[in-house]
């Protein structure tokens, strides 16, 4: 019948500058995911990694129509997937 889609699970910090992908799902601590979650970083909703610090560390990515910084820590934790 039809062709199922792969997708590669991978986490915001693996992307590069101008990438995208649909968040899966937060792993880390409740209060962790909890703040995550609160900022508008829920399953399902696209995000893109808009740019990073020269030394790498924060990140830059647009989620729901705004800009939001964060640590490598915690876009470690956010699971994504990209075609």
């Amino acid at each position: 019948m039809g062709k199922k889609l792969k997708f590669k699970k991978k986490t915001l910090a693996d992307l590069k500058k101008g990438e995208s992908g649909r968040v899966v799902k937060l792993h880390g601590d409740a209060v962790s995911q909890r703040r995550l979650m609160a900022l508008g970083v829920v399953k399902g909703k696209s995000i893109v990694l808009e740019d990073k610090a020269p030394l790498g560390d924060p990140c830059i990515c647009t989620i729901l129509g705004y800009r939001l910084t964060l640590r490598n820590s915690d876009a470690k934790n956010i699971v994504i997937t990209s075609p």
